[in-house]
């Protein structure tokens, strides 16, 4: 009886070693949190990305996504999980004023704090944001669409959801490029689709309305880019209607066959992958005690104009741009670790 006694105690003993870790360290969680907003295109790519990052970087990160796209479910969701022993979050600001309050309590509880996606309002308590240059992503596409019409014409300005900050940077910067070509206007602003078959409805009708006017598109959001390029294909496979010049952003499999197949110009190549993988080796760095240089700083996880001349390679300039930011962390962005 002693003798089974003896065997359940060390047992239960080994239960609680295996448990708490050895002289590894190992923590009963994943020292890296990830937070996507909702079940999105985008988002699945740069959860790939974090994922990719735990593999080669061989650390443990926890993905979680949301239901929906607000701050409100962002707090919820984040704050319970600030409670389980994450060190450290890479997180998708759900609003630019909204979510520093989220990432103030973060900093409070001792925890890091990496942005990716968008930038949140300044000055913020997060570290880092990688993110495309969306402001300059979009007067990018836009002069590329001012291009291709010959510098002249009317463009329908095809947005995505207006509440979001990265919709708002995306108007300003096509109402200023427009503005320095005299020779073009927007004919109407169009807005507010969450669903591909919203954008759809949408820009049928605005295309029923205007086709004749209408010399360029510019979609600089994902639903609306699928749309218009399901819409533009079919339009254009009429010879009797006008050729309408287009641009969009992010790179769907309808989209990139639309410009293989010559009825859809260009789209705009982010960089979600890196996004996640990016954010996460941060968060992983500053884990093992590098330091940020300054307080805060922006990294531009770069776009690629997609073209036909480049739809079957565009994805090696994109990790090439990826690869190169990576090699300039511990030098551009990050401090060594202090040392023992």
């Amino acid at each position: 009886m002693k003798k089974v006694l003896l065997i359940v105690v060390l047992a239960f003993a080994a239960v609680i070693v295996g448990c708490s870790g050895t002289g590894t360290n190992k923590t009963a969680v994943e020292p890296i949190a990830w937070y996507g907003p909702m079940p999105h295109p985008y988002v699945a790519e740069v959860k790939t990305g974090a994922e990719a990052c735990a593999k080669d970087n061989n650390t443990k990160i926890y993905t979680l996504i949301g239901k929906e796209w607000s701050q409100d479910e962002e707090n919820s969701n984040v704050e319970a999980m600030s409670t389980k022993g994450y060190k450290a979050f890479s997180i998708y600001p759900g609003d630019a004023a909204g979510a520093n309050g989220l990432f103030a309590q973060l900093k409070k509880n001792g925890q890091m704090v990496v942005a990716y996606g968008a930038e949140p309002a300044l000055p913020t308590l997060a570290s880092f944001t990688v993110a495309t240059d969306i402001k300059g992503a979009a007067m990018a596409a836009c002069e590329e669409l001012i291009r291709l019409m010959g510098g002249k014409g009317k463009i329908l300005n095809v947005l995505e959801t207006v509440t979001d900050i990265n919709t708002q940077k995306r108007r300003q910067g096509i109402k200023e490029v427009v503005a320095k070509h005299p020779g073009v206007s927007i004919c109407q602003e169009i807005n507010d689709m969450t669903q591909v078959s919203e954008a759809t409805n949408k820009i049928q009708s605005a295309i029923a309305a205007r086709g004749t006017q209408i010399d360029g598109i510019i979609t600089t959001g994902y639903n609306p880019t699928i749309a218009a390029a399901a819409i533009l294909t079919e339009w254009h496979k009429n010879p009797k209607n006008k050729r309408i010049r287009y641009v969009g952003i992010d790179t769907g499999p309808t989209v990139l066959q639309a410009i293989k197949d010559g009825y859809i110009d260009e789209t705009v190549a982010q960089n979600p992958f890196g996004h996640g993988y990016i954010s996460c080796t941060i968060l992983d760095l500053m884990l093992k005690g590098w330091t940020p240089k300054k307080p805060y700083q922006f990294i531009n996880a770069g776009i690629v104009i997609v073209n036909k001349s480049n739809v079957d390679s565009y994805q090696k300039d994109v990790r090439k741009i990826t690869d190169g930011i990576i090699a300039d962390l511990t030098t551009k962005y990050l401090n060594p670790p202090a040392a023992k």
